[in-house]
């Protein structure tokens, strides 16, 4: 049986972080305010695996009141999530990726992320897509408060 899920999640712009997507460390002024690493691609991509198997959202797998999460790297989380997924009987069999983000440019960044992402999952690299838009200044995106990212994950179950 097939299942898809799909996943947004947004983070803040804030001051004295490194801006981390899809596990890759992007030059930025500024990085993304959260309780982890603040990946938000990498957290999109999580929900929507979850939603696929009908699990709980990361904010109840790896809470920001835990401490254990403080600093975490989310493509480890990830990793956990690929691995919860294998563990209840699911295969992950294609997901697809967007980061809406005013700046920084982040083209010339896709390939490292899929291939972080893949090998977080342990999945193909043909397998994930990535890609990335602006938002044509419109919006939190478009006057660069933040960045947003939705993603969808098809499973297959047993």
């Amino acid at each position: 049986m097939l299942h898809i899920g799909h996943g947004y999640d947004v983070h803040a712009f804030a001051e004295g972080r490194r801006l981390v997507l899809g596990g890759v460390d992007i030059p930025h002024t500024r990085g993304l305010d959260g309780h982890s690493d603040a990946d938000v691609l990498a957290h999109a991509l999580m929900d929507a695996l979850l939603g696929a198997m009908r699990a709980d959202d990361i904010g109840q797998l790896f809470p920001d009141t835990d401490p254990a999460y403080e600093g975490a790297d989310s493509l480890k989380l990830l990793s956990h999530v690929a691995t919860l997924a294998r563990e209840l009987g699911y295969t992950i069999l294609d997901v697809d990726c967007t980061v809406a983000a005013q700046a920084p440019k982040l083209a010339p960044h896709r390939q490292a992320m899929r291939e972080n992402l893949a090998r977080a999952m342990g999945v193909p690299v043909e397998t994930v897509g990535v890609k990335a838009t602006t938002t044509e200044h419109l919006g939190f995106v478009g006057r660069e408060e933040g960045i947003a990212a939705w993603a969808v994950a098809l499973v297959e179950e047993g």
